[in-house]
């Protein structure tokens, strides 16, 4: 895939943008309590705590067995850093990150709080931030490196500059910059401001019930389907997808109804913006994944370009693999991505970002049109095992497929060290280069019979087919 860049002119519309929301968001003001923590060249050598605080992402507190997920930052921990985590992992689970897999030894830190989600606030204690400050000491200061910088981050930051005298920072956007990336009704108003109404699917807003009802009626009147959306919720879990031929027969009672109870099943908090959309019924929903360092430090850097695994009308996120679509329509989205993300990083955004599109008409046609439909502005389903297969193939990334894998009750309770087992020697072997598979976020397997699975192959059709046939075939199922 040709590598996108920047141009001048692309810049300036970037910098003109930012400049134009700063000022209408009030912005400045806002983000002044937290450039004491902003990460840049001067924390370039510290350690990194890698934590993942999910409480910023609606619906997930009662997920059973959320707090095992915590382990997937043991993916981005190296050598010398630390992760915290409410749980022990998975027995047998660090022996294989450390033997099979070469990722280094790390130092978890075991922190408990009442929300079993909120990780950064039992971190914000202190026999761990006594841990935390004389980590910070012996290396000369520590990054916080968040799956999310919500506002506990950092208030873990400044509660661990006021333990010791050594600095710390924060690798992440302010929670300002944070919610314009990741609220959807502000990234519309980005991306139709910075790359124009044709890059978004038509949209409107409404705060209220009666509102919202009618504006799912007019826009019934000139698509086939709607949704509505909650502005902060991911993976589907804030959506519904609506025939508008159905919507079109509807009483305005019944509509009415129709909202109220969708606001009361996501837990709407009144005031707040619900989107109205244009729902387009495509198979195509890629995403770019989008590295952004501090502004003194360069541009945004694309890492890839992937297709997304979804499920059902409301496309629940199941996985991902490397994009097989023409090069010229990924180009296309990550010049977008890049355009967004540059104006991101004037508002003070560094870390991990990405954007989910849609794409309408033929792909292979010139006359494709992707549209960005929302932001993850923080390590995600797709970044994390992207991570982690480039640190074991770092001089360049191989074909392959990234999933959860679920055993079916006839297989739940295996353990760990069991699947290994079941794999044997297909499991890919760092010291070998040998193997198929690599596993990472397998704390919910004994309980839930989950797990996450990256499948490699010589083509992205090999890489499929050692999921989809091979592997269940390995796991006798």
């Amino acid at each position: 895939m040709p590598t996108p860049g920047l141009t001048d002119h692309d810049r300036g519309d970037a910098r003109r943008v930012a400049d134009l929301l700063r000022e209408r968001w009030s912005l400045d003001a806002e983000l002044r309590p937290f450039q004491a923590f902003a990460y840049d060249s001067h924390a370039a050598d510290w350690p990194h705590l890698h934590l993942e605080d999910v409480t910023g992402i609606p619906f997930l507190d009662g997920v059973v067995g959320i707090e095992q997920y915590q382990h997937r930052a043991r993916v981005r921990a190296q050598h010398g850093d630390l992760f915290a985590a409410g749980t022990t992992p998975a027995p047998g689970y660090e022996d294989y990150c450390q033997q099979r897999l070469a990722l280094g030894a790390p130092e978890l830190i075991l922190a408990t709080d009442e929300d079993p989600r909120a990780i950064a606030q039992a971190c914000n204690t202190p026999d761990v931030l006594d841990r935390l400050a004389d980590h910070a000491r012996h290396a000369g200061g520590l990054v916080i490196h968040p799956y999310m910088a919500i506002a506990s981050v950092w208030e873990l930051a400044d509660a661990l500059r006021a333990r010791t005298d050594s600095p710390c920072a924060v690798l992440g956007p302010p929670p300002p910059t944070l919610w314009i990336a990741n609220d959807k009704s502000h990234l519309s108003t980005l991306v139709e401001e910075l790359l124009g109404p044709e890059w978004i699917v038509e949209t409107a807003r409404a705060k209220d019930a009666p509102a919202i009802a009618q504006a799912l009626s007019d826009l019934a009147t000139r698509c086939d389907w709607v949704g509505l959306k909650r502005t902060r919720c991911a993976s589907a879990m804030g959506n519904l997808v609506l025939d508008a031929r159905e919507l079109r027969a509807a009483s305005p009672d019944e509509l009415r109804t129709l909202v109220e109870t969708f606001l009361t099943r996501t837990q709407w908090c009144e005031g707040e913006d619900v989107l109205i959309v244009e729902w387009l019924q495509t198979d195509l929903s890629p995403s770019t994944q989008v590295w952004i360092p501090p502004a003194s430090q360069g541009a945004p850097r694309l890492d890839g370009v992937y297709e997304q695994l979804l499920e059902g009308p409301e496309k629940m996120f199941l996985g991902s693999r490397p994009s097989t679509l023409p090069d010229a329509l990924n180009a296309k989205m990550g010049q977008a991505s890049l355009k967004v993300c540059d104006a991101l990083q004037q508002l003070g955004y560094v870390g991990r970002c990405s954007f989910d599109f849609i794409v309408s008409g033929d792909p292979l046609s010139p006359d494709a049109h992707p549209r960005i439909t929302e932001c993850n502005g923080r390590w995600g389903g797709t970044s994390t095992p992207m991570h982690l297969v480039d640190r074991l193939f770092p001089a360049r990334r191989p074909h392959y497929v990234a999933t959860d894998f679920y055993l079916p009750p006839s297989h739940q309770g295996m353990t760990f060290p069991e699947l290994c087992e079941q794999l044997g020697d297909d499991l890919y072997d760092a010291s070998t280069g040998t193997g198929r598979y690599i596993l990472y976020n397998v704390g919910p397997l004994a309980e839930r019979g989950k797990f996450d699975i990256i499948a490699l192959g010589k083509t992205p059709a090999i890489a499929r087919q050692n999921l989809e046939d091979h592997l269940p075939q390995r796991l006798e199922l």
